[in-house]
């Protein structure tokens, strides 16, 4: 039997996604929990991988066992035992052929951006205190929209048999933190707090955090907005700007 399973967490205990040897990772610590609860090695699969660092909300899974499941009695033992920074919210019997990787077609990100000293954010945001021109990093961010090669934004060394990724929407915002609304306060300036939204099909490792890094040079006036399309053409990683913090970058949804 197949079960899909949501969960979300912070990607700061752990050396990313993928199982490794000698390393905590979230895989590894999600397929040890359920592996001492099930009294046998359980293989999980996830929707995709995610860097050192960074974090995802609502992230599905799937996994294999023969044994009957309740679902709500696993849900809370699993919730007691696994590691500092993961959550899991649901547990369901899935198709046989339901696949948390393959089946997906669209996975968004969000990276936070906050332009002021903000202890409250630090662990979560990158703090970037230089002003922005919010329209010029818009106007570059459209430029990615449509399927092409995005390698000049890809870590070195990967081994994909294909760079070419469709991203549907790319585009950034002003925010008021949860917390800062909660109490009826707000930012002097509404720039003080961005975050970046993009919609893919896939992405690349490392990609989202090279294309913030780039679009915050755009904005801060190192580069006009046309250059973008001129990295994406190069297909070559050091023509593009430094890759910002994981801490920042959350993987919010995925889409079947």
């Amino acid at each position: 039997m197949r079960y899909k399973i949501t969960f979300s967490y912070s990607g700061a205990p752990y050396c990313g996604w993928q199982i490794q040897d000698n390393a905590p990772t979230v895989q590894g610590e999600v397929e040890r929990a359920l592996s001492v609860l099930l009294g046998h090695q359980v293989s999980v699969t996830g929707a995709g991988r995610t860097d050192t660092g960074v974090n995802a909300l609502h992230y599905p899974a799937h996994f294999d066992t023969e044994l009957p499941i309740e679902a709500t009695y696993l849900l809370y033992k699993l919730n007691a035992i696994v590691g500092k920074g993961i959550v899991f919210h649901s547990i369901e019997q899935c198709s046989e052929n339901f696949h948390a990787r393959f089946d997906a077609v669209r996975r968004t990100y969000n990276y936070f951006v906050n332009k002021k000293k903000d202890p409250f954010i630090e662990n979560f945001s990158y703090r970037y205190p230089y002003e922005l021109d919010i329209e010029k990093m818009n106007s570059a961010a459209a430029r990615l929209v449509g399927e092409k090669d995005f390698s000049a934004f890809e870590k070195t060394g990967t081994s994909n048999s294909t760079s070419v990724c469709k991203v549907f929407s790319a585009k950034w915002e002003c925010y008021v933190p949860s917390y800062l609304s909660a109490a009826g306060l707000a930012p002097q300036d509404r720039q003080d707090y961005l975050v970046f939204e993009i919609s893919a099909n896939r992405f690349l490792r490392n990609m989202v955090r090279a294309i913030a890094g780039t679009l915050l040079d755009i904005g801060r006036g190192k580069r006009p907005p046309e250059w973008i399309s001129e990295v994406i053409e190069s297909k070559n990683r050091c023509s593009a700007g430094q890759s910002v913090p994981g801490r920042a970058l959350f993987l919010t949804k995925v889409e079947y």
